[in-house]
């Protein structure tokens, strides 16, 4: 895959920074942080949405800033789960769902309702009850209904049901499924359907983002379900991933539910690294993100693609697997990492390095009465480059007689020298240098060096 933060040809014009020694000029160019459109127009613009899962509490500032511009869906992160709603039963916790909305609403998102009925982050006077089928099916609906209730007309979709596979495709041994039955899905999205008509519903799970028997036991449940006339919108694949390992049979297996008349959403997306970073880890993870992105937008009933959180600083994956992290599309400074810049490209946009992120060092090492050596230093930090080419303009009449690590030609005053064939790489912290040759007569200024 190319260098997905590299410098393009007429996107880069030359600014000057000023003489950083003798004979020495250091020239950049200014380049925006994040893609040339917002990753949400980019998405808009080829139907697809692209959304992230949000903490409620930390919607100001340069976090609320990146969510509202980038992002055209949110899923709560925690807010919604039952736990947090309604920790003491008949007790109602709205608060950080409504800010959640709110921020939504007031910046042109939809929302993701995530999640229902789910085997964790379940409030204690639930899982600690001693229900009959009875008692537990009216509670599960009495939820269901207060909390879709709520939010009617104002969520996009809700994921109803979450995990309810084992690996090996059989069903989860849950406090729902062993009290009411593998039918409390059908249930359950009867009952969403009843309290939200205009909501798409879900059912979402991971490790069933490639064709394997947990994917296979979901395929068959919505085939079921649909058979039945059960109302079931959409699956959601979450996509927890590690770097490299992205499922071959991805494009297929999103193709095969679509198949089925339903939706298809990525709804968790983060593509985990054991720490530290490298940039061979960086570069494969953004080849990763390009992957799933390819996948989702070969599909035409795929609707999009949600990160899960956009910022390391707000992951879940160190905490959950210890010395692994960096999963998201931004560091934890709200820098776009190459992930953002794969997923900008993806979806058919283009993006430039952070200001000064790669710039051009030229230099006279040695001159004489005729003549003189120089050469120019090309240098990364915070980008990467696959290719490289260096141009100036000469001042005074100066010549290149001969170059090396570089293929340069000269028309008139104006040089142009680009990479050889092994040379062309510079990665983030990187440099690679170029000399040459050249003849000069009166004076030999320095020119201004540009990257294109």
């Amino acid at each position: 895959m190319r260098s997905l933060r590299s410098l393009r040809s007429g996107l880069l014009a030359p600014l000057l920074a000023g003489v950083v020694a003798a004979g020495s000029l250091l020239v950049t160019a200014p380049a925006a942080h994040a893609a040339d459109a917002p990753l949400r127009d980019l998405a808009e613009a080829k139907g697809k949405v692209m959304g992230t899962a949000v903490t409620g509490s930390k919607l100001t500032g340069t976090y609320g800033e990146i969510a509202g511009r980038e992002f055209n869906w949110l899923t709560p992160g925690n807010a919604m789960k039952w736990g947090s709603v309604e920790p003491s039963r008949g007790s109602y916790d709205w608060a950080e769902a409504d800010q959640i909305v709110n921020f939504a609403e007031a910046h042109g998102q939809q929302v993701r309702g995530h999640t229902l009925l789910w085997h964790q982050q379940n409030p204690g006077w639930l899982t600690n009850g001693s229900w009959t089928r009875d008692q537990l099916s009216a509670v599960v609906q009495d939820h269901i209904a207060t909390e879709v209730g709520r939010y009617k007309g104002r969520l996009a979709a809700w994921d109803v049901v979450n995990e309810p596979f084992n690996e090996d495709g059989t069903y989860r041994p849950t406090l729902f499924h062993n009290t009411l039955g593998q039918d409390y899905i059908a249930q359950a999205l009867t009952w969403a359907r009843a309290a939200d008509p205009g909501a798409k519903l879900y059912i979402n799970d991971y490790n069933v983002e490639g064709v394997n028997a947990k994917s296979t036991a979901l395929y068959n449940l919505v085939k079921s379900l649909k058979e039945r006339g059960v109302p079931i919108d959409g699956v959601g694949l979450q996509a927890h991933l590690i770097v490299g390992q992205v499922p071959s049979t991805m494009q297929q297996n999103i193709q095969r539910f679509a198949d089925l008349g339903v939706d298809v959403a990525i709804t968790e997306l983060d593509i985990r690294m054991q720490l530290p970073a490298t940039q061979a880890k960086l570069t494969q993870q953004a080849a990763d993100y390009e992957a799933v992105m390819n996948a989702c937008l070969a599909v035409a009933r795929c609707s999009g693609v949600t990160v899960w959180g956009f910022t390391d600083s707000d992951s879940w994956i160190p905490d959950t697997f210890p010395g692994q992290g960096a999963a998201t599309p931004y560091d934890e400074n709200y820098q776009p990492k190459p992930a953002y810049h794969a997923i900008a490209e993806a979806l058919g946009g283009t993006t430039t390095p952070p200001a000064g992120a790669c710039s051009a060092t030229y230099g006279v090492t040695s001159q004489w009465s005729t003549g003189y050596t120089g050469q120019v230093r090309i240098a990364c930090s915070g980008a990467s480059l696959s290719s490289w080419k260096a141009e100036w303009t000469f001042g005074a009449g100066q010549r290149i007689t001969q170059a090396w690590n570089a293929s340069c030609t000269q028309s008139g005053a104006a040089v142009s020298c680009v990479n050889a064939s092994y040379n062309g790489s510079v990665p983030d912290g990187g440099s690679v240098t170029f000399g040459f040759n050249g003849s000069w007569s009166g004076s030999n200024p320095v020119p201004v060096v540009t990257l294109g």
